[in-house]
């Protein structure tokens, strides 16, 4: 595609458009097959930045981790779309050889594991999945400056990281002269604001970090899935829903179906624009789990709003 917008993560090399696939679906929720339908989709479409996890489906019942990685290195090898892509990964959940969360010997042995997973000689943006206040961060940013020095990992960035802590990153950082944090993930969407808006979201626009949010739908109440108590039975995520719509998730969702009147974008389509109309904001992250799911939130790269309809959709989450 020709006409796909695109943006820079921060004050790094790396670009992307407006929306980031999210790989915690495969080999979770869908097999190989279905996995490389949507990644040869997703590039074919125009994207660029695949996100994962050496966790990712270390939840499911007879999973390690590492399967996610697993397969989207066997689609690298067999697409041959390396060089087409963008690969995130992280490190800190999945303990293992050398330790657990952000231990340098962790990092170093998570690293290699991915990479071997991955089939790649180099990660392009490497996450700190977690903060590990066990570890001084200059011993941890340390242990990322030498797999940046080695040509392991081209940038480093954090997730789930609260704002006190990243800006003590960027503090060290600086004043060692080590690498520091070009990215952030965090939690953001329309009904889940506090995690990054405020503290967060000001030490990353003063710092140039490039912000990439994950749950931005939700985890689907925001695609209108779920509007009343009979909804909830739907499927297993159901039952969290309640609190949302029992707190602003229905004045959300209200107008969000008048925008969607008004503009012809589907739910998730807005909820995806509206993030990646956030100061700060250059992707949210979304997973899909068929190819007609992935056309709907790669149509979020096109979906304009104005300030009135952006403002709408703001306040109705306040």
């Amino acid at each position: 595609m020709t006409d796909v917008p695109l943006r820079t993560l921060g004050a790094t090399e790396l670009v992307t458009p407006p929306l980031i696939l999210g790989g915690n679906v495969f080999g979770w929720t869908i097999d190989r097959a279905e996995s490389f339908r949507i990644l040869d989709a997703f590039v074919d479409m125009g994207g660029t930045m695949i996100d994962t996890a050496d966790v990712y489906s270390a939840w499911v019942d007879g999973h390690r981790g590492g399967e996610s990685e697993t397969i989207i290195g066997e689609w690298l090898r067999q697409s041959g779309k390396r060089d087409r892509v963008v690969l995130a990964t992280k490190v800190g959940m999945l303990p293992g050889d050398g330790g657990e969360k952000l231990a340098p010997a962790r990092i170093a042995a998570a690293a290699e594991a991915s990479l071997a997973r991955l089939g790649t000689d180099r990660i392009d943006l490497y996450y700190a999945h977690q903060d590990d206040e066990a570890v001084p961060q200059a011993e941890y940013l340390a242990a990322f400056g030498r797999l940046i020095d080695a040509g392991k990992i081209r940038v480093l960035g954090a997730s789930n990281f609260r704002a006190m802590r990243l800006k003590s990153a960027i503090d060290i950082a600086i004043a060692e002269g080590l690498p520091r944090f070009h990215v952030l993930q965090p939690e953001y969407n329309l009904v889940s604001r506090h995690k990054y808006e405020g503290e967060l979201q000001n030490l990353c626009v003063e710092h140039n970090i490039g912000v990439a949010p994950y749950y931005g739908l939700a985890a689907g109440f925001l695609t209108g899935k779920y509007r009343s108590t009979q909804d909830l039975s739907q499927s297993v995520r159901g039952a969290g829903m309640a609190t949302l719509l029992e707190g602003k998730g229905a004045a959300v969702l209200a107008a969000m179906d008048a925008v969607a009147t008004e503009t012809g974008a589907t739910l998730a389509q807005l909820a995806l624009a509206w993030l990646a109309a956030q100061e700060g904001v250059v992707a949210p992250i979304a997973s899909a789990t068929s190819v007609a799911q992935l056309e709907e939130l790669v149509g979020s790269w096109h979906v304009q709003l104005a300030d009135d309809q952006l403002a709408r959709l703001t306040n109705a989450g306040v």
